[in-house]
């Protein structure tokens, strides 16, 4: 473990949030309901229940925070994590006012963490203070959301827990047949302290059967617990809705640290703070790493930083995939959970976490979607190329929807909160996926646009061919009266004998000019070619035939 003096500090107060991001399987098309609508009907027997709106609420304390929180984004903000405005001057009886779109479920049953930090370290029991899920309307995506906090822990052991807790899936094992990189143990409890779930980190041959058989790791059992009816897209578990893994198995966190005079730590440590999600505790501190280099730079946010004795003493680290925030725990406002920065934290400072991931989570579904659209395609097959172009027109819709729904650059005229969305974004790299996925999106359409003007040329050659062909028949019909055959007085069966061999002879000639088509146009084109002597016109015309 790293001696850069982490013993000697305490951590007053202590609260992590994990946030996961999982790819939602989409409904057949059938299906009528969204996926948060799904989830409802199927939660029956479940302990999720589905969240009302906390503006709403009766509690005056919680209606002040959430106010507070309400009143800090910008209204095109507001409209979609709170609903539209309501009044009888805005909407009409066939326009109602829209709800929100992000819909929330929570469960309670869960109360306690118990978690063994590393090999070796006593457990340590830490506070379930919240277990939700967060659908969103037109996206395949859901979050699951887990706080916990602790008071009075050493500052190493919060160090173990924000590079340790959090991971999906063992990254591999040790010679002791442990998953290295995660908790040793983790196991939710309930109200009356009784063992829920544990993880199952050291199930090598789990992991390793499932990963052979699926190609793909699986889920802890802990994890895969709490998401229940919720289960993985390719396990055998009876589940209705099914989900996808987006990317690194290391959930995105946010983390609160209330720490007395924060001014004695030293740069080292706050280099494990806010690298605490990729720094390894017993790893040395890579000095020639950009990253360390330019720590305070890139990924420090000293708005409330002043360093002084008279304060104000917290500070930001954003990392991209962990933020936290680092305080004096002897700062009345700092530790305050109504009206301090531990509510902002917990409130506005988590929606602009959420909303930062919930773009470069979006993106990567949308990403992921064209990547399977493609492999999926095979140009040879018609039924392949109609489904690849539905998937492409499908995508490119929720794409829009995405992008006049929840893609925006400034959340807040609060200069800290567009501060830390814009270095959460820019550190995430927002932009420059956005811009990748619209650019594939781009050349998609531009792909189906000229195989539609492809298909819509061929189809104008064969109507011009056919037609010009068929006037040979409808010039010699007519010049002939059509009454070459008087069977007006013939019998029946003779003259429905006729008809069809007259109706076979005409499908048969204009079955074989469109299936010659292409090689008359180009007969055609030989003929009426001016800059040719005639007699050479005549030459390539009577070789046609020839050609292969």
């Amino acid at each position: 473990m790293n001696t850069d003096n982490t013993i000697r500090h305490t951590v007053r107060h202590f609260r992590q949030i994990l946030l996961w991001p999982l790819q939602l399987i989409p409904l057949p098309e059938e299906e009528s309901r969204s996926h948060w609508q799904f989830f409802d009907d199927i939660r029956k027997g479940s302990p999720w229940q589905r969240m009302s709106d906390e503006i709403g609420n009766e509690s005056g304390v919680f209606q002040d925070i959430y106010y507070k929180e309400f009143s800090v984004f910008l209204p095109y903000v507001r409209r979609f994590l709170y609903g539209e405005n309501r009044g009888p001057w805005i909407h009409g009886q066939e326009d109602l006012p829209g709800n929100a779109a992000v819909k929330i479920f929570r469960r309670r049953d869960v109360t306690t963490l118990r978690v063994v930090p590393r090999v070796g370290h006593p457990p340590v029991l830490l506070a379930v203070d919240s277990i939700d899920l967060f659908f969103f309307d037109d996206i395949d995506l859901v979050f699951l959301k887990v706080e916990v906090s602790g008071n009075d822990l050493p500052l190493a052991t919060i160090q173990e827990l924000l590079y340790r807790f959090g991971r999906a899936y063992p990254t591999g094992w040790n010679e002791d047949g442990l998953g290295i990189h995660n908790v040793p143990v983790a196991e939710w409890l309930g109200a009356t302290g009784d063992s829920l779930m544990t993880s199952d980190f050291e199930d090598r041959l789990k992991f390793l059967t499932f990963t052979k058989q699926h190609r793909v790791p699986a889920t802890a059992a802990h994890w895969s617990f709490l998401l229940l009816p919720l289960v993985f897209a390719v396990s055998g578990e009876v589940g209705m809705l099914r989900f996808h893994q987006i990317e690194n198995h290391h959930m995105p966190k946010m983390a609160f640290v209330a720490i007395d005079n924060p001014r004695d730590l030293t740069r080292d440590q706050w280099l494990r703070l806010g690298m605490a999600d990729s720094l390894h505790p017993d790893e040395p501190i890579p000095r020639n790493d950009p990253d360390v280099i330019h720590f305070e730079r890139n990924y420090c946010f000293d708005r409330y930083w002043s360093n002084t004795e008279e304060g104000p003493n917290c500070r930001f680290l954003c990392h991209g995939r962990a933020m936290l925030l680092v305080g004096d725990a002897q700062a009345g406002y700092f530790v305050n959970g109504q009206r301090g920065m531990l509510a902002q934290f917990r409130h506005q400072y988590f929606i602009v976490f959420l909303i930062a991931h919930l773009h470069r989570a979006s993106l990567l579904i949308f990403s992921d979607q064209l990547v399977d659209a493609i492999h999926d395609l095979d140009v040879r097959q018609g039924h392949s190329f109609r489904n690849f172009r539905h998937r492409i027109h499908a995508c490119f819709e929720a794409f829009l929807r995405f992008t006049h729904r929840y893609w925006f650059h400034e959340i807040s005229e609060r200069t800290d909160i567009q501060s830390l969305f814009r270095l959460c974004g820019k550190n995430l790299g927002n932009d420059s996926l956005y811009e990748e996925t619209k650019e594939e999106l781009r050349d998609m359409s531009q792909y189906l646009d000229s195989d539609m003007q492809r298909r819509q040329s061929k189809t104008v050659i064969q109507l011009t061919v056919v037609t010009a062909f068929s006037l040979i028949g409808t010039l010699t019909t007519g010049f002939l009266g059509m009454n070459i055959f008087d069977e007006t007085n013939a019998p029946l069966w003779s003259r429905w004998g006729f008809f069809f061999i007259t109706f076979l002879f005409s499908a048969a000639i204009l079955l074989f000019t469109l299936i010659q088509s292409q090689g008359l146009w180009d007969l055609m084109e030989t003929i009426s070619d001016t800059r040719k002597p005639l007699l050479s016109r005549l030459r390539i015309a009577l070789q046609f035939e020839e050609k292969p």
